[in-house]
């Protein structure tokens, strides 16, 4: 197994353009999760910013470290609460200590986050420590925690590790390496 560490991130715009069809099921399944009496964090990224096109929910109540998130749910009618801190502009992420300080404070019913790298020994993994750390945070503060990606991020492995394999169910499409599976709650959306 060849191990391949990156730092690169792309930009939301790149993002936006990749793998559109995978991240819509994941994100209609993840919509699908939520019920009326949860509190719910939606980590920034555009896989979890894509849950909000499919949510079937009026009541529910949202917490998010993205701006745009937080737009969208707010002009739907949602009670939103926007986390404060340092704004990143390659991930329109609120990052940062001040970002973990009201993080802290919450329990939520659901965490949904986004990961650049899925390895068994490294875990879920990001570029930046900040955001890692504000990931770490709101993953430890949700009841049920899960990671949202297509198959293109396993066996991946960026900077900073901001969860274990094991602390989270993975929503993904059609993933064929079988070993994640005996490490965690593989929730796999297909066609």
């Amino acid at each position: 197994l060849k191990e391949r560490v990156t730092a690169y991130e792309y930009s939301v715009a790149e993002k936006m353009g990749l793998k559109l069809e995978e991240k819509d099921r994941i994100a209609k399944y993840a919509a699908g999760l939520i019920q009326d009496e949860d509190f719910v964090y939606i980590d920034a990224g555009t896989t979890t910013g894509d849950i909000l096109k499919f949510l079937k929910v009026t009541r529910a109540v949202f917490v998010t470290n993205a701006v745009v998130h937080a737009q969208t749910l707010a002009g739907r009618g949602f009670k939103v609460l926007l986390v404060g801190g340092e704004l990143k502009s390659t991930t329109e992420a609120v990052i940062g200590n001040q970002a973990m300080n009201t993080i802290r404070g919450y329990h939520f019913t659901k965490g949904f986050f986004g990961t650049n790298g899925v390895d068994i020994e490294r875990g879920f993994t990001t570029p930046d420590i900040k955001e890692a750390m504000v990931k770490d945070e709101a993953l430890h503060r949700s009841k049920k925690r899960y990671i949202l990606c297509d198959n293109s991020k396993f066996e991946k492995i960026s900077s900073v590790t901001f969860a274990d394999i094991k602390e989270a169910k993975i929503i993904t499409t059609n993933l064929d390496n079988n070993i994640y599976r005996q490490e965690t709650e593989i929730l796999e959306v297909r066609k």
